[in-house]
């Protein structure tokens, strides 16, 4: 085999395809990336470690058709590090040589025969802008829970109903619900899909442009909404490259329940007053304690630490709607909502201070709520 291909396009083919390789692999061979020359002008390049493949297609000048297996990481960490010149990669023997100007590496190769084939591409049900998709998914994956003891937790709901896409995910402590329109979705069947938040989120990342095809294997189809297990195939593909995840197994837990059906106490504050008297309190607040926030008609009152410890406290401006309310929260946790929401001011609904509050946003002070993305917070009970 041997092709040349230009150094910019290389580092990022490779990069983007080794970024999910296990850094134990269970077989050595899962290390590596593919890189196949088969067709003139293309470059294929693939990853699979059983749970999620990758594949791309970049141009390339191809003199010589052909397959090889390569550590992925090494080779991503030398086309990075090339001169800006064009590169030329061979194999000889058992090496495959790379020539970048005068820079040279010569890697050993892998088993190509011991590889695994990759997955096929599911069936695709429809498409979404690039651009709102990475936002949606950045909102969301914020409320995935990281204990891997509880995988179920760790994945972002996808229910597909209606023309729409709804994200939800949750750690039991806060939930996240983002809704998007799709094309194609109305005449396809609904579909649910539990699939790894850290997928998801690099996903999300890497095919944020153009249009990104979703698809899902039949095993996923189904109501939204009835609890049932996710095992099946979820697929991603736009500009050129393609993934695949064994979507997580398991029932997710009914969690649209804990939204209230009314909130008689609203707040409005803006949003960058508000993260920074959160960020200057909870300095005071060890361990994760709680800032406690105390609304009253023109301002909200920020508290952290108590006792003999050390104490803040800051007021600002805040509009509120009904009777007075203090209700306390997790800073980090609270944090993550309001730079979740990318607009300049949050509508926080209460029921009572020990019930969630839900935070949305919305762009002017008087304005509306924005309802396409709730993100709900459980509080942490006072002392006294």
């Amino acid at each position: 085999m041997k092709f040349g291909v230009e150094r910019d396009v290389l580092a990022e083919a490779v990069g983007w395809t080794a970024r999910t390789l296990p850094a134990r692999p269970p077989v050595p061979v899962l290390a590596g990336v593919l890189l196949e020359a088969a067709e003139p002008g293309v470059l294929k390049l693939s990853s699979f470690d059983y749970e999620v493949s990758a594949h791309v297609e970049v141009p390339a000048e191809v003199h010589e058709p052909g397959r090889v297996l390569v550590s992925g990481r090494l080779l991503a960490d030398i086309a990075r590090s090339l001169p800006a010149q064009p590169v030329q990669v061979s194999v000889q023997g058992p090496r495959v040589v790379v020539v970048c100007g005068s820079s040279r590496f010569t890697l050993l190769t892998m088993p190509v025969e011991d590889y695994p084939a990759l997955p096929a591409m599911p069936a695709v049900l429809g498409s979404v802008a690039g651009d709102v998709f990475a936002s949606a998914v950045a909102q969301v994956v914020v409320a995935a829970s990281r204990d891997e003891t509880l995988p179920v937790l760790t994945g972002v709901r996808v229910e597909i109903e209606d023309g729409e896409v709804t994200l939800l995910a949750t750690d039991r402590y806060r939930l996240a619900v983002r809704t998007l329109p799709w094309s194609g979705g109305e005449d396809r069947p609904s579909a649910t899909a539990l699939v790894r938040a850290r997928t998801l989120s690099e996903v999300a990342r890497s095919m944020g442009s153009g249009e990104v095809v979703l698809a899902l294997s039949p095993e996923a189809e189904g109501e939204p909404g009835r609890g049932r297990g996710a095992s099946g195939l979820v697929g991603f593909e736009a500009g050129g490259r393609r993934t695949t995840s064994l979507l997580v197994d398991g029932d997710y837990p009914k969690v649209r329940s804990l939204f209230p059906p009314e909130s008689p106490i609203s707040a409005v504050v803006a949003v960058p007053a508000l993260v920074e008297a959160v960020r200057r309190v909870a300095l005071v607040a060890e361990r994760s304690r709680p800032v406690r926030l105390s609304f009253t008609q023109g301002q909200v009152v920020l508290e952290a630490g108590d006792g003999e410890d050390a104490q803040a406290s800051e007021a600002i401006e805040a509009q509120l709607d009904g009777d007075d309310i203090s209700i306390a929260f997790n800073p980090q946790f609270l944090l993550d909502g309001l730079g979740a929401l990318n607009v300049p001011y949050v509508r926080l609904s209460f029921t009572l201070p020990t019930k969630p509050a839900v935070l949305t946003g919305q762009t002017e002070a008087d304005g509306e709520p924005i309802d396409d993305y709730r993100y709900l917070l459980m509080p942490v009970r006072m002392a006294g």
